[in-house]
């Protein structure tokens, strides 16, 4: 039902955007298919309050994106993106790695000015995601295990406490800076900043999440790819 709700949002951010740049006159959107790695982490406090410490995953993004004029060098430019994100942490001789995909949907406002014979391009907003899924990998010296990781908004009580849980809707800011070519080729340097928490709540007898504890998906990227 979530995903199906999420589904019609994005129907309806492209059918606006599409009446609204059929209304600037001979303006006329651009497409544009793009792909690179994701440098993420998590950010937030842990159970205890203190400022979470984990070290960097490299993931990747794919996904494309329409771009219409709003104003002279401005651009409203939605997409639809699969991105993967996550964070490794360890404990001692231990490392946990998770890895959590999503379906994202940038909503940006971007600025094109000329230079040279291509375009820089400054952008901004919001973005909306949705976890489809994902998995957890605890590593020792001598052992690996896996586990598929559950999106939930509360874990009730009789939940399994070996499985990884996250809420599956995130949200946050992007920004990007980069230069599109003549021709269509472009690259971008990404960021990211995730807004909400994204740890459920715990609803167990014996919880494993604190109320302090407080995680938020946050990163950097590099893009590259073709508008036509």
């Amino acid at each position: 039902m979530k995903t199906r709700l999420m589904s019609i949002a994005l129907i309806f951010v492209f059918s606006a955007s599409f009446s609204f740049a059929q209304g600037t006159g001979n303006a006329k959107p651009s497409f544009a298919i793009l792909g690179g790695l994701n440098f993420q982490n998590f950010n937030g406090k842990d159970n205890s309050g203190n400022q979470l410490d984990n070290d960097l995953i490299i993931g990747y993004h794919a996904g494309f994106n329409v771009q219409m004029p709003v104003a002279p060098d401005f651009y409203f430019q939605p997409g639809v993106l699969f991105s993967l994100k996550g964070s490794e942490s360890s404990f001692g001789s231990l490392t946990g790695t998770y890895k959590l995909s999503y379906i994202e949907a940038p909503l940006n406002l971007v600025y094109k000015g000329l230079l040279g014979n291509g375009f820089i391009t400054l952008g901004f907003g919001p973005y909306i995601g949705y976890g489809i899924m994902g998995n957890a990998t605890l590593e020792s010296n001598s052992a690996s295990i896996e586990t598929d990781v559950e999106f939930t908004n509360a874990v009730e009580s009789g939940d399994p406490y070996e499985t990884p849980y996250f809420r599956p809707f995130d949200a946050g800011g992007n920004i990007f800076f980069g230069y599109e070519m003549a021709g269509g080729l472009f690259f971008q340097l990404n960021a990211q900043l995730g807004m909400l928490k994204i740890n459920p709540e715990d609803n167990r007898t014996v919880a494993v999440y604190s109320e302090e504890l407080s995680v938020k998906n946050t990163g950097f990227g590099l893009s590259l790819g073709y508008r036509f």
